[in-house]
């Protein structure tokens, strides 16, 4: 019996082996088709003399046969901005390259740009063509390139004032030496390579409120497509204040995707934070925008940091935290967290304003705190989304004055709270896409100081006695 079960089980075999071998795939020799995964292989700005940018598609083969590319190519020869690479081969033509029946192959390409005399963005193309049996498809490839003006590892040790006819991209660190002034004026944009920060050690002035326009500080990675995302925290690290550092102002201004990781520079050991202000330095932000950070929004470190009609959203840790005490002072601000695609809000509180750090086995290190939040929404997923501490050894004094908060029911005796509404839905205007307006019915709407008057909104608008940064 069982010779006769595996003379069965080899004759099947054979017979399989013969059926798969009569459907044996050929290879089509005349005509035949290929179709792209793109319409076009898109590049967005790309920063001249600045390494290779790299972006994909799919070249596919819907027929039943095989097929043989005779050759991928780009169609200028003579091209030197665009390189490719087609299932593992490099080159701009390269030849005989086979497709299985219903599979495909891959082709990357990278984009490097050489500078101009250009001051605005300009336009490079070429078309990457595939031959079938003498047939040649098309897919166009396009791409911006950007002149700039370049930071590379550098100090600026007198009074500097940056331009706005091209971007500046920073790369490694740019410091601000201690007798120095670093202005950036309205309309510039900044760009930060990986991980790059600015030290300030003297001072640092950016933007201003006088005008519309506002100064932007983001990721130099530009080709999105890159990453997969649109908008991705972390890109960058952020500014960094050293101790002793006077007379900072940020106004009207976005600081973005940045918070990278900590990292040693300088002989300072840097946290992942958008803005820290170390010791005894002190900086003043207006109308100013902090968002999508994979660390702290601002972090203050026995600091001082005075902030009004800001908004600091979306960040991996808090939006708002003192450590080992210091100074801060927040005026019609929001601080919103719910998470995104990128960011988990579920460790960390929206602000937190402590009088100590802890640096392990129970030991802690304390400071003098004082804060002071003032028609403030402080909002988010958590239950409580403000937490206050003190211990001994320090003092500690917090105020909290018409604001608007979602919190829990204890706080310490050294905070005192003034007319706040309390775990009130904000009704923001769409939370999910990031829309911190407040709308119609909001409860605060009208529940702010009427005493204070802080000026125009993020907006641009005129005050109405609103809590947090947008006036209705």
């Amino acid at each position: 019996m069982f010779g006769k079960i595996s003379l069965c089980i080899v004759l099947a075999a054979i017979m399989a082996l013969g059926v798969n071998s009569c459907r044996k795939t050929g290879t089509l020799s005349v005509g035949g088709l290929i179709k792209f995964s793109v319409d076009t292989l898109k590049f967005d700005t790309v920063f001249t003399t600045q390494g290779s940018y790299t972006n994909g598609f799919v070249i596919y083969n819907p027929q039943n046969e095989d097929i043989i590319l005779s050759s991928v190519r780009l169609q200028d020869p003579a091209d030197t901005f665009f390189h490719l690479n087609v299932d593992g081969f490099s080159g701009n033509n390269i030849s005989n390259i086979k497709v299985r029946a219903h599979d495909s192959v891959y082709v990357f390409a990278t984009v490097k740009i050489n500078p101009n005399d250009s001051l605005t963005p300009f336009y490079i193309s070429d078309n990457l063509v595939a031959t079938v049996n003498g047939r040649a498809f098309s897919v166009p490839i396009t791409a911006y390139g950007q002149n700039a003006y370049f930071i590379v590892s550098d100090s600026i040790g007198v009074n500097t004032v940056w331009k706005t006819d091209k971007p500046y991209v920073v790369i490694h660190y740019a410091v601000v030496g201690p007798s120095a002034t670093l202005t950036i004026p309205a309309k510039c944009r900044i760009y930060m390579h990986q991980d790059a920060r600015i030290f300030v050690y003297g001072r640092l002035q950016v933007g201003d409120t006088t005008t519309a326009d506002s100064v932007v500080f983001q990721g130099d990675r530009l080709d999105r497509a890159y990453f997969g995302y649109l908008g991705y925290p972390g890109e960058w690290g952020g500014l960094y204040f050293v101790s002793g550092s006077q007379g900072n102002t940020i106004s009207n201004t976005v600081i973005k995707n940045c918070g990278g990781s900590t990292a040693s520079y300088l002989g300072f050991q840097t946290q992942s934070a958008a803005v820290e202000v170390d010791s005894g330095a002190n900086l003043i932000l207006k109308r100013t925008t902090i968002k999508n950070s994979i660390g702290y929004g601002i972090l203050d470190f026995q600091g001082s940091v005075t902030a009004t009609m800001c908004m600091v959203q979306t960040t991996g840790a808090e939006a708002l935290i003192t450590l080992q005490g210091g100074n801060a002072s927040l005026t019609n601000c929001t601080l919103a967290n719910y998470g995104s695609f990128a960011i988990t809000h579920s460790d960390h509180p929206t602000v937190s304003l402590v009088n100590y750090l802890p640096i392990g086995n129970g030991v802690y290190y304390s400071g003098n705190l004082s804060a002071s939040l003032n028609n403030c929404i402080v909002y988010g997923s958590l239950d409580s989304e403000i937490y206050c501490d003190s211990l001994a050894g320090a003092t500690a004094s917090v105020y909290l004055g018409h604001c608007l908060m979602k919190t829990g029911s204890y706080f310490g005796r050294f905070v005192t709270l003034e007319n706040c509404i309390r775990n009130s839905n904000p009704l923001f205007k769409d939370q999910n896409n990031y829309d911190f307006h407040i709308t119609a019915g909001s409860p605060a709407i009208g529940a702010a100081d009427p005493i204070l008057n802080p000026g125009m909104d993020l907006d641009g608008k005129p005050y109405s006695f609103d809590i947090g940064c947008y006036q209705h």
